[in-house]
């Protein structure tokens, strides 16, 4: 039995569906993504998976049981906007939130200085949360999502403002607990953090699931349309080959898109007539692709 299971779930406001027939399902430690421009109705499922809204129709299930209070400390969440009080320091917020949900202050204190350890800020714990910078908010953010080892754990665009060291730390945490047990369901417009963490993904447009299963499936249902190649010296003509309709030169490469992937063989033997050649590479579709793809099909 899956830890998550949304089925048919939809949710209105008056005249407005903002979640239409959405289901997918989150097994035991995975990271599943969930993705949307704005408005396609993901903050929305994110609050009703979290019991904070109820859906007008459907069901979603933990462990097989409706929700109700014995959930809430079984649930963790990162939102998007910052909500820590600036003004309250680190240990009373984090402590607080975390009896909340269940814990003890004792444990709490426990498992806060770990998680402060882990991070490398263990002088953070009575600092005010105005005193750290937005990075550092968002870290303690984090631990406050996570201070009471939720089973499953929502996570809306967890490395937003972020530096590319901390979003590695952050990454790395996030894979930790993965490995550990826990279920996540993660959100996020940086789709190569997507295609790093996650196997199975929706993608929601205008409230309904356009596009859903496993990543490796969803891009064998979309061409390869892009070769790189890389040669000693300079190749020329890539442009009249037939099937190849854009050539644009990079630094060291060159980038061809092509109308099918049986061009590739032909590029590569016009740049081999030239010279030797280093790097030659019929690449799958990229998820940020899909996704413009996908979306971009259906907007009106």
């Amino acid at each position: 039995m899956n830890p998550l299971k949304v089925e048919q779930v939809v949710k209105q406001y008056g005249d407005k569906t903002a979640v239409n027939g959405l289901s997918f399902e989150v097994s035991e430690g995975e990271i599943y993504g969930l993705l949307g421009a704005n408005g396609a109705g993901k903050t929305t499922t994110m609050r009703m998976i979290l019991g904070l809204i109820f859906p007008d129709d459907g069901d979603i299930r933990y462990f097989g049981n409706i929700y109700s209070q014995e959930q809430l400390s079984m649930l963790g969440y990162l939102p998007e906007e910052r909500g820590m009080y600036p003004k309250i320091k680190v240990s009373d917020q984090i402590i607080y939130l975390a009896q909340l949900r269940g814990m003890s202050r004792k444990d709490a204190e426990t498992n806060l200085k770990h998680w402060l350890d882990k991070f490398q800020v263990p002088e953070y714990y009575d600092k005010k949360i105005e005193e750290l910078s937005k990075g550092n908010q968002q870290k303690i953010q984090f631990i406050a999502a996570v201070i009471h080892k939720p089973r499953i754990l929502i996570l809306d665009e967890a490395f937003s403002g972020l530096d590319p060291v901390n979003v590695e730390l952050l990454k790395s945490t996030v894979k930790e607990l993965r490995d550990n047990g826990t279920s996540i369901v993660f959100s996020t417009h940086r789709m190569e953090h997507v295609e790093e963490l996650c196997r199975n993904i929706t993608i929601m447009h205008k409230s309904k699931p356009v596009l859903q299963g496993p990543i490796r499936e969803i891009k064998k249902q979309f061409p390869q349309e892009r070769v790189i190649l890389s040669a000693e010296g300079e190749v020329t003509g890539l442009e009249a080959i037939t099937g190849v309709t854009q050539v644009v030169r990079q630094e060291n490469s060159y980038e061809c898109t092509v109308q099918s992937p049986d061009v590739a063989q032909h590029i590569l033997k016009h740049a081999l007539a030239q010279g030797p050649v280093r790097r030659f590479e019929l690449m799958e579709p990229t998820l940020n692709e899909i996704f413009i793809r996908t979306v971009g099909e259906r907007h009106e």
